[in-house]
């Protein structure tokens, strides 16, 4: 990844984010490798100890919302359904430690998606219309904002939490990569 970005605050996140152009739908399809930005969100540097790769967008508007590193090459996509949410914030510190690294590769191929697990269209948020992914059995919505030609900021907003996470989204041109 490049430019590795950190905001000292959701506003100076948010700041930078509404700057940004939209993006369409259909510019994300593929595959697109995922770093957090930082914000001071309960769930910063969790996602990335947990191996988290990224996200692939298909033309069908459906979408693999997490893929996680099996391997060097192989990834893994994962249904979040299972995951509970007040839980993952309740203990957010220990997403960041090696055992619950350790856990989570062991639970991966409990998580495995059967398929995408999320949809992608055009919708409003903070005063744009952009691309944004509504997760299937979560009340997760990733919204979209282009950095440049290769590069997009998503903001993730989940339904009764306060606060939002951030990443960056960069796409992978040529992937050496197995999907499981």
């Amino acid at each position: 990844m490049t430019d590795r970005m950190t905001f000292p605050s959701e506003d100076a996140a948010f700041t930078y984010f509404d700057s940004l152009q939209p993006v369409s739908v259909e510019e994300l399809i593929g595959l697109w490798k995922g770093s957090e930005v930082p914000s001071g969100h309960p769930f910063d540097g969790v996602l990335e100890n947990l191996e988290w790769y990224g996200k692939r967008f298909r033309a069908d508007m459906r979408a693999d919302a997490l893929f996680f590193k099996k391997s060097v090459n192989r990834l893994v996509p994962i249904d979040p359904s299972a995951i509970p949410l007040n839980l993952a914030f309740r203990f957010h510190r220990l997403g960041r430690t090696k055992a619950a690294r350790n856990l989570f590769s062991h639970l991966l191929k409990h998580l495995r998606a059967r398929g995408p697990v999320a949809s992608i269209r055009t919708m409003g948020f903070r005063g744009k219309v952009s691309a944004a992914m509504v997760y299937d059995s979560k009340p997760i919505i990733d919204h979209f904002r282009r950095i440049d030609a290769e590069r997009v900021l998503g903001v993730m907003t989940i339904q009764g939490h306060h606060g939002h996470f951030f990443f960056q989204l960069e796409r992978v041109k040529e992937p050496r990569l197995s999907y499981l």
